[in-house]
């Protein structure tokens, strides 16, 4: 399959570009993602900020892929602003994972949040999520053989899709990586 973000870039221009006003932490990586948000997410709100989360996959409830301080979306909200994305799509027909995309963002901004700390989809530059723009931290979980086919045959391949999260500017914290994948990052965050 032929990822593009140009889907999701679409939609969200017709929705006002919520994405623009949200400041984030953007987590890529194989392992460990989870964990990272989980930790980051909760350090933040006991900080004193109002943080949004972005999960996937969930253990409990659907709901829980999108959170304002640990608290699920409600129903009320997720239908409303379904509904929103849904009129929005036109002749495009977003995949499930860019509609969740929109909405989150759409919620992220309605409730204010300080920062939103976010897990990618699947590899990195071509995700859904990359369509953010002010990433304050990039963070890259440990990068292992995943998803060949779509991102790569060689570590150093998949990393490079993964670094595609790194922004101008931004800080990026990666944890220990074998030499192939580090060598991506380190060339990534050059640029």
């Amino acid at each position: 399959g032929e990822f593009s973000v140009e889907p999701i870039r679409n939609l969200l221009s017709l929705l006002g570009n919520p994405q623009d006003q949200l400041t984030c932490v953007h987590i890529a990586g194989t392992n460990g993602k989870g964990s990272v948000l989980a930790y980051v997410s909760t350090v933040l709100k006991e900080a004193g900020y109002k943080v949004g989360r972005y999960i996937s996959p969930t253990i409990f409830s659907y709901r829980e892929r999108i959170q304002v301080n640990e608290s699920c979306i409600s129903r009320e909200d997720l239908i409303r602003l379904t509904e929103k994305v849904k009129a929005a799509e036109g002749r495009q027909h977003p995949t499930m994972f860019e509609m969740e995309t929109a909405i989150a963002f759409l919620y992220f901004v309605e409730q204010n949040c300080d920062l939103v700390v976010l897990e990618v989809g699947m590899g990195g530059r071509l995700d859904a999520t990359n369509v953010i723009r002010n990433t304050k931290v990039a963070v890259l979980a440990s990068i292992s053989m995943d998803h060949m086919g779509f991102l790569g045959n060689t570590l150093g391949e998949i990393a490079e899709h993964k670094a595609g999260i790194i922004k101008p500017g931004c800080t990026v914290v990666s944890a220990s990586q074998q030499p192939e994948a580090a060598v991506s990052v380190r060339k990534k965050a050059e640029q």
